[in-house]
């Protein structure tokens, strides 16, 4: 700030200089003035230069600043969301906020900020000029300001609206990127490349229609200001050059006075120019305080515990869920030992997936609670809560990293022995030593360079890594082959040892082992058992194996006939 008051006296100064310059060296003649004024003129654009440096560089550092801190907050806000949040908001979306809108917010800050502080103390000082030297031209000269201010404040408005549907058509397209980048290969195999192409170019077409409206409302706000300004400084030249002529003024205080409302035009035109980085950055601030301003459904209590270490037992008490307006879970009741294991089964859909979320609470229950040692979830520390629970998903999730730090991704701290051992455990040492860089084999983005049955040991090793005392396993060999699925089934077996665990499984064949089998249709516990027990009662478990049983005799045959 003080820099851009310096500025803008200095500013005011080169116009105030022009009247001794004009009357004193080439009216009087003065050579002493001849030699003090060009030094002062000197002075002043040094001074200048050094506050239009100063003032540039602290201004960015601080827009920045803010900047880093407005996309450091945005990000950890968004991690902290629960997964109903990115059930509703598309990838490419949130990309889009972090990156294109931010980018926009800090065009503002670093940028127009700055030139409109700056602008305004040059206003300030000119406008001390002009009212010095002839007051009355002033108070003319500015009957002008209101009406520049108008078409000001109406481009702004029709800016603010085109920059918010240009940030809308980015996101769209910043999603449709995201989504036919990570799917490039069914793309490739259904020979779409060139529907995603008309798909990708209508959205470009879309973002382009509404830059090129912003064009030209950027466009027209300078010629706009241009008109005003002209027509203002032509009725200052006659009516000056009136008093001029009459010998109530002089030259130099003519010219010092028009040289000031020269310069008074220019920080107004700028302003005008800047409103519209202004209202752009305003409407990608309501994009990102719409993300900012949104309330996690997962509170964490004031007087939350930490959960106490050591084995766990797990107890579904009354527990119901909906999501939105639809009824997933009704009424659940189920009891989880010590060291138990228990298989979760049943058709897609029926809720099964569910159930084990609300344990980490990736989800809260609606009615009735979820106990773990007698202690209910929402009253532990959430990050404690977590810390406590092992997870393996179906589709394996690797970060583009090396095979060492997706191992420890649970544990940073992990030592390396303890992470060859969670590999070997794992039944992964094997294939990991086959590569040429062992461990620090970079995986690519999402393992790509790892096979399925790779990836998904190495997401069995993070979880041994980890070493929580609550294991859930979500349907972790269903799309592996029956190789893979054999290597696989071993490290997992490692993996439940001593653990409290819960499986969702799709083929029973892996299942047997179970400590019990609960089914679950349409959100009810319908049956409950062991593998036995429940196909001797010809129920809903009957009619699963019943079904995957003649499945895969009909695709036995069906090998059987192709190799004949």
């Amino acid at each position: 700030m003080f820099c851009m008051m310096l500025v803008a006296a200095l500013i005011a100064a080169t116009a105030y200089l022009v009247k001794p310059v004009l009357d004193e060296i080439f009216v009087n003649r003065d050579k002493r003035m001849l030699q003090l004024l060009p030094l002062a003129i000197i002075i002043i654009y040094v001074l200048r230069g050094g506050a239009y440096f100063g003032q540039a560089y602290l201004m960015n550092y601080v827009g920045r600043c803010i900047i880093k801190r407005l996309r450091d907050d945005l990000y950890s806000h968004i991690q902290m969301l629960p997964l109903s949040f990115f059930q509703k908001h598309e990838t490419g979306v949130l990309m889009a906020r972090i990156m294109n809108d931010v980018n926009l917010v800090k065009g503002m800050v670093s940028d127009a900020v700055t030139g409109v502080l700056k602008d305004f103390f040059s206003i300030l000082g000119l406008l001390f000029v002009i009212f010095y030297r002839d007051w009355v031209l002033a108070l003319i000269a500015i009957t002008v300001l209101p009406v520049a201010v108008i078409p000001i404040v109406k481009f702004g408005r029709r800016m603010r609206k085109l920059s918010t549907r240009c940030q809308e058509a980015m996101a769209d397209m910043s999603f449709l990127l995201h989504e036919t980048f990570t799917g490039t290969r069914i793309v490739k195999a259904f020979g779409m490349e060139a529907h995603e192409n008309r798909r990708f170019f209508e959205k470009t077409a879309r973002l382009f229609k509404y830059e090129i409206k912003a064009v030209i409302v950027r466009a027209m706000s300078s010629p706009v200001m241009e008109l005003l300004g002209g027509i203002g400084i032509t009725f200052i030249i006659w009516y000056g050059g009136h008093k001029v002529i009459t010998g109530t003024s002089t030259p130099g205080t003519f010219f010092s006075f028009m040289a000031a409302l020269i310069m008074l035009y220019e920080p107004i035109k700028r302003i005008s120019r800047l409103n519209n980085v202004i209202q752009e950055g305003l409407a990608a601030a309501v994009r990102i305080y719409d993300i900012l301003d949104t309330d996690s459904d997962i509170q964490e209590s004031l007087d939350a515990v930490a959960l106490k270490g050591g084995r766990h037992s797990v107890v579904f008490r009354n527990v119901s869920f909906k999501y939105e307006d639809q009824m997933v879970l009704r009424n659940i009741n189920l009891r989880v030992k010590n060291g138990e294991i228990v298989a979760l089964v049943g058709m897609s859909g029926g809720g099964k997936t569910t159930l084990v979320n609300l344990i980490p609470r990736f989800y809260d229950v609606t009615e009735g609670a979820i106990l773990i040692d007698g202690q209910d979830v929402r009253d532990v520390s959430i990050a404690s809560l977590r810390s406590h629970i092992g997870i393996v998903t179906q589709d394996p999730m690797l970060f583009n990293d090396t095979i060492q730090n997706n191992i420890a991704y649970g544990r940073l701290d992990a030592s390396e022995s303890d992470i060859v051992a969670a590999a070997k455990a794992a039944y992964a040492y094997d294939f990991i030593q086959n590569f040429p860089d062992r461990f620090g084999t970079v995986v690519g983005e999402k393992g790509v360079r790892l096979s399925g049955g790779e990836k998904q040991r190495i997401c069995i090793a993070r979880a041994l890594l980890k070493n929580a005392p609550i294991l859930i396993l979500d349907e972790a060999t269903s799309s592996l082959d029956t190789e893979s699925e054999l290597a696989v089934q071993g490290a997992l077996e490692n993996l439940m040892k001593g653990r409290t665990t819960l499986i969702i499984a799709h083929r029973l064949s892996t299942i047997r082992h179970a400590d019990r089998i609960i089914v679950i249709v349409n959100g009810r516990i319908v049956e409950e058992g062991k593998h036995e027990e429940l196909l001797a009662l010809h129920g809903e478990y009957f009619k699963l194996h019943d079904m995957q049983f003649e499945n895969n005799n009909d695709q036995k045959a069906h090998e059987s006939q192709q190799h004949g």
